[in-house]
């Protein structure tokens, strides 16, 4: 029982870290940010900070972990059909997710994601190796299947740097729509 108390404590402190690391984000440069600053935010004391982090690139990084595990997770439940409204749904919850992480849109936004990226799109090429595996597409080059896919998701990652270096002018649908619309009609005829 006091083992799940402290759990539940150390989870709580952790999601304190992270929504003042995100507050700070819109404050403030990444480069900027201190450890006082996110104890401050995060009302806890600097012990607490380092008890789950060494500094602020180990924080980073665990950000960048979490973020890519939550793109990851959305991915996953992702099972595309020829159904419009379910590839929409999918898009809408990544443009959502994009829109309030303001970390990823951070990241997105500006040049210095560069790690951020190749850790992404290091795990994004092992996701379509394995969905290539996976996949039986009525088209027999899995080599161009493996193509397409990695281009829907270079061209999804293009559309929300955009979106986010326009500060998320156009409405979050919108987006989704035309991220829905390259899908069904880029990749999905491949997958069928």
């Amino acid at each position: 029982m006091n083992h799940e108390i402290q759990d539940e404590r150390y989870h709580i402190a952790d999601e304190a870290i992270y929504d003042a690391f995100f507050l700070l984000l819109k404050e403030k440069e990444l480069d900027k940010i201190t450890v006082s600053d996110v104890i401050k935010k995060a009302g806890v004391v600097r012990s607490t900070f380092y008890n789950h982090y060494e500094n602020i690139p180990a924080l980073i990084t665990a950000i960048e972990d979490k973020t890519i595990h939550d793109i990851f997770s959305l991915m996953e439940t992702f099972h595309p059909k020829n159904d419009r409204d379910m590839c929409r749904s999918y898009f809408l919850a990544i443009c959502n997710y994009t829109r309030t992480n303001p970390f990823l849109a951070n990241l997105l936004s500006n040049p210095r994601g560069d790690a951020f990226f190749e850790k992404t799109i290091t795990m994004l090429h092992r996701y379509v190796t394995k969905v290539t595996h996976n996949t039986e597409p009525s088209h027999p080059n899995k080599v161009e299947f493996s193509y397409m896919i990695a281009s829907t998701i270079g061209s999804t990652i293009g559309v929300l740097h955009k979106w986010t270096r326009e500060n998320f002018q156009v409405p979050t649908e919108v987006i989704a729509d035309i991220l829905t619309q390259a899908f069904i009609a880029g990749v999905l005829p491949f997958m069928l």
